[in-house]
């Protein structure tokens, strides 16, 4: 039985549980952070926890102890689980942190107590986007427009999920295997319902500020390793028509790494083939973390068949 820890204390999974007045419930004010491990190890954990801290900043929200703790905290959870995961398995470390319990009434961030401080972990179950990796995906723009930042920053990760969710739904009525690229207010490319998008035109690498995007861990990775491998990057305003003339189109996100797009809107990408770059860049982050991150997920989806 996995090992969930809720503020302070390790419990089994089945037996974990938090209030329904707890504003995770109440309001989704919640922050969040999904780290995955390559051979057991998280990578850049210290990254997301530095990440998860800005979060908590910036909402004001407490979590009890710093950042060096909760990184520790965050391994002995890892530590506690691992004897439930294959030696070929990897997993999800998940962190979610709410302001706590909060009675109905006039001031909603009154609280009767301290934050909700949950980290679990689940298998990295890679099925759903195994067959991309050599196909590439359909990428299709929603109706719905991502929430601008003016209301809410990108930056900060929270699990406020409902207006990602809405318009991976609207993406799923034109592809049911889709994958969403949502646009800002002005009709520029804002983001994924979990990850970046980039586009590859003339050997250079693009993709949007993070001002209307989350700034991903995995889009600083596929920045850092396109500097490593020489391939140049540009943080600029995308369009469609920018992704539709692209020569590659990628997504970035914690559990795939990156998702290439060989189609946006019924439209070939380029020539509707996974990209030189994108396997080049995807070849340099599996040699960074010491393993085939393709290879992975394939034999994933052989065995589920």
């Amino acid at each position: 039985m996995r090992q969930v820890y809720i503020s302070g204390e390790m419990v089994p999974e089945d037996e974990a549980k938090i209030s329904i007045f707890d504003t995770a419930v109440t309001l989704g004010d919640t922050v969040t952070e999904s780290t995955r491990t390559f051979k057991h190890i998280p990578f850049k954990l210290d990254r997301h926890i530095q990440r998860l801290y800005k979060s908590l900043k910036v909402t004001r929200i407490d979590a009890g102890c710093g950042p060096e703790e909760m990184e520790q905290i965050t391994m002995n959870v890892l530590e506690a689980n691992l004897p439930e995961y294959g030696e070929d398995e990897d997993l999800w470390i998940v962190h979610n942190i709410s302001r706590g319990v909060s009675m109905p009434g006039p001031d909603p961030t009154v609280r009767s107590g301290g934050a909700t401080v949950m980290i679990h972990t689940l298998p990295m179950d890679l099925t759903g986007w195994a067959r991309f990796y050599e196909e590439g995906c359909h990428a299709v723009t929603s109706m719905s427009r991502i929430i601008p930042s003016q209301s809410l920053d990108a930056r900060i990760k929270n699990r406020s999920r409902m207006a990602y969710t809405l318009a991976e739904m609207e993406v799923k009525l034109v592809d049911p295997q889709a994958q969403g690229v949502i646009l800002d207010a002005d009709g520029n490319v804002a983001e994924n319902k979990g990850g970046n998008i980039f586009a590859v035109s003339d050997g250079v690498v693009r993709t949007p500020p993070a001002q209307n995007s989350l700034a991903g861990v995995s889009r600083e990775t596929v920045l850092e390793l396109a500097e490593t491998v020489g391939v140049p990057t540009q943080q600029t305003d995308l369009q469609p028509y920018d992704l539709y003339t692209a020569d590659e189109v990628f997504f970035t996100s914690t559990p795939y790494c990156i998702m290439p797009a060989t189609k946006f809107n019924g439209l070939s990408v380029g020539d509707g083939k996974v990209g030189r770059i994108t396997k080049q860049i995807l070849t340099a982050w599996s040699d960074l973390v010491g393993m085939d991150i393709v290879k992975q997920a394939t034999k994933q989806l052989e065995h589920s068949n």
